[in-house]
């Protein structure tokens, strides 16, 4: 049966009842069998997934018991949740390299980090920028949660941390060192600090985790999903506790030359980088890159209790889908964002009605943001006029491999406060991106389930999906 037809049968049956009276049960069970099948050939979209049991015991049910952060904002949840509810933006002129050939110019830095605060000097010099950011990240996730790491539970604490790319300033000064003073000057940590599974070891290592290990690379939803199947590594049982995120340290000359080669920055507000990230605005000319770090601590909502610890929210559903469309670009008619939405709620058990926040991958993209005003559109009928909307990324610009993480962070954080983060920069509306997206103010609201959506490069599309408890 499909994942609408829950619902909908319930509702055609008192429905066709009521019309007519004298039919029998078998009568009207075929009758809704015949509309429902109409529904789904008019909506390929809305292809049968298979039940979910309502009835989830404690151990089924993943929470978020720990969240850290490394944000353009600055190190720590305080910051981040201060300046998103601030409505202020985090967004400068670079200033780690000149960038006075680039035609973007700007970009959301992390400023004033000290690794050595999370681990030692020493080993922070031999790691990538983005591992840093993911160790520190899950220091205080873990300290958060409330969580002792010890020898009699490290083998059934799992980590998965996800990287979008490969370290890129690492890739870039060994570019540089081989070109000058040839291929035996590479430094010997360049292999060991650039490949995508690090910002995962290195939490391992220094947290000395030692149940299951992964690393997602998959772009823009790289953190997004990793959250999403660390859960899943719990349910089959693979760990008891999952750390799980991602990192990304993407402002280097030759990242910032690549995205603007392919036209994907923003390059009008270079004189003016706070409204440069201007997502579902009409003046919207491209993304801003970002830095940072998402970490989540996530268990069973049995073992969660058990140990005492915070439980900051449950994640019910989780879904990710391809556009198999572009490289590069969405699909213009958000099927595949559509379908991860509707999975995501079908798999955490609910309607879209009940949902009361999304937050927005938006990027501010001429495409990108158009195409995913299309598929809550898709998703949510009339009631996406209802549900805000907003998309953080106005504040911070977009953290590609650790953005997902971080906008799951803000979900949550809005689920605990009652609080919708907003999209700054509001100032024209685009006709195509009609619904309500928080304009330029947080608004306070009573929010009990939220979804996060997360797409990326090679049409990658995640969805989660979060209760408050």
């Amino acid at each position: 049966m499909a994942r609408t037809s829950i619902h909908r049968r319930a509702t055609l049956r008192a429905e066709l009842l009521a019309l007519f009276q004298y039919a029998t049960e078998a009568d009207i069970d075929a009758q809704i069998d015949h509309l429902l099948a109409e529904v789904l050939e008019d909506d390929p979209l809305a292809a049968p997934l298979p039940l979910i049991p309502d009835d989830q015991s404690e151990d089924e049910r993943i929470v978020v018991t720990g969240i850290g952060v490394v944000t353009p904002f600055g190190v720590g949840v305080e910051p981040f949740w201060d300046g998103l509810t601030a409505g202020r933006s985090a967004i400068g002129r670079i200033t780690r390299f000149d960038t006075s050939a680039f035609p973007s110019q700007i970009g959301g830095e992390v400023v004033d980090f000290a690794p050595q605060t999370f681990m030692d000097a020493k080993e922070a010099r031999r790691m990538s920028r983005a591992s840093q950011f993911a160790v520190a990240a899950a220091r205080m996730a873990v300290e958060a949660a409330g969580l002792r790491i010890d020898a009699g539970n490290r083998d059934e604490i799992g980590t998965l941390i996800a990287c979008g790319t490969i370290s890129m300033p690492d890739v870039e000064q060994a570019v540089i060192t081989m070109m000058q003073r040839g291929p035996m000057k590479i430094s010997p940590f360049f292999i060991p600090a650039a490949v995508p599974n690090m910002p995962s070891s290195q939490v391992a290592i220094q947290l000395g985790l030692r149940g299951h290990i992964s690393a997602i690379s998959t772009a823009c939803a790289a953190s997004s999903q990793a959250i999403g199947e660390a859960a899943e590594v719990i349910r089959r049982g693979d760990a008891e506790i999952m750390v799980a995120g991602g990192a990304e340290a993407p402002i280097t000359a030759l990242s910032l030359g690549s995205f603007c080669v392919i036209r994907a920055l923003s390059t009008g507000y270079n004189d003016d980088p706070a409204r440069a990230s201007r997502p579902f605005d009409l003046r919207r000319d491209g993304f801003v890159s970002g830095e940072g770090s998402g970490v989540f601590v996530l268990e069973r909502l049995s073992s969660a209790r058990r140990r005492g610890a915070p439980i900051l929210a449950e994640l019910i559903g989780y879904a990710a889908t391809a556009d198999a469309y572009h490289v590069t670009s969405p699909d213009p008619d958000g099927h595949g964002a559509t379908r991860a939405m509707r999975r995501a709620l079908q798999r955490a058990r609910i309607d879209p009605q009940q949902v009361d926040y999304i937050n927005a991958h938006a990027t501010s993209t001429p495409l990108g943001d158009v195409a995913e005003t299309k598929a809550i559109k898709q998703v949510f009928g009339e009631y996406a006029h209802s549900v805000p909307v907003s998309s953080i990324k106005s504040m911070i610009g977009h953290l590609t491999g650790a953005a997902g993480a971080v906008e799951a962070a803000a979900t949550v954080l809005a689920l605990r406060h009652g609080i919708i983060p907003p999209t700054i920069n509001q100032e024209e509306p685009d006709p195509e991106c009609d619904l309500d997206y928080v304009p330029n103010v947080a608004r306070p609201a009573d929010l009990q389930v939220a979804i996060s959506n997360s797409f990326g490069f090679g049409g990658v599309n995640s969805v989660l999906a979060f209760r408050k408890l």
